[in-house]
């Protein structure tokens, strides 16, 4: 029998999108590595063997590490809407409102998932991809191995609605970290654009752009100067896109730069 480590980092599906918005469903199993994801609330450690579903319509930032052989490895099989309802015009699963709001499922270890896993090394071809002609029938061979096992996820894949109204104040104060755009926030809190920045100048007396860079300057400060967190530790949790552009705002706002803070403290403490 074939080792799971055989499998080099795969794509199945349809590209998902590169930023923290996650635009489609999909299943993550990790061969080699680990991953340290957060989703706003909770922090999920995911370790060479474990696997699971990330769920679309949610923010999620992750840390990869690869292992001491400085390998990081994966397979990763998108559930792309219009898979989905294909699928289930043939199975026809029935659906109830999701229990779980987690961005991330774990799913227990099972035979059938792990030989699944096994079973892609022949579909490899020369260049190290699975070739399209086989991409919907190993998806598909998959799913029903997931809802086997896993009844409830017919809940979650098939649930093709968009997000609803939900609290704007409690929503922004959670996931205001996240490096996603307005019109993502918008879609997430179930409003339009126009709906969204009219709501959120009501609860914040601001606009949306104003207070994420004030929100999370202010949190830069705290960590800083309260927890001793190292400007180039942080930037990018908090937002940002690069150091300098973190620098000159933070400067902005309070009239000094992240180093001028750390240092400052250096001299107090000395």
């Amino acid at each position: 029998m074939m080792k799971a480590t055989e499998i080099r980092s795969c794509y199945i599906g349809p590209q998902i999108s590169p930023e923290q918005f996650i635009t489609e469903h999909f299943f993550l199993y990790l061969i080699t590595g680990s991953i340290t994801a957060y989703d706003g609330d909770k922090e999920y450690k995911i370790r060479a063997g474990d696997y699971g579903i990330v769920r679309r319509n949610h923010l999620v930032k992750y840390n990869k590490k690869p292992n001491d052989d400085k390998k990081f490895e994966k397979v990763v099989i998108i559930f792309d809407q219009e898979f989905l309802k294909t699928f289930n015009r043939q199975y026809k699963y029935e659906t109830v409102n999701p229990k779980s709001k987690n961005a991330i499922i774990r799913l227990n270890n099972n035979y059938l998932v792990e030989n699944f896993i096994q079973s892609l090394n022949p579909y490899f071809n020369n260049n190290g991809t699975i070739n399209p002609d086989f991409s919907n029938i190993k998806r598909s061979e998959l799913l029903l191995i997931l809802l086997n096992n896993n009844p409830e996820l017919a809940n979650i894949f098939f649930d093709f609605g968009i997000p609803e109204k939900i609290d704007i104040e409690a929503f922004m104060n959670k996931n205001y970290k996240f490096n996603t755009s307005i019109e993502r926030f918008a879609y997430l809190t179930g409003r339009s654009l126009s709906a969204f920045k009219r709501d959120f100048e009501k609860v914040f007396n601001d606009t949306p752009s104003h207070w994420l860079v004030q929100k999370r300057l202010q949190e830069a400060h705290f960590l800083i100067e309260k927890k001793d967190k190292k400007p180039s530790d942080i930037y990018l949790d908090l937002g940002f896109e690069d150091l300098s552009h973190f620098s000159f705002a933070f400067k902005k706002l309070f009239g000094h730069t992240p180093k001028d803070l750390t240092e400052r403290k250096k001299k107090i403490s000395s």
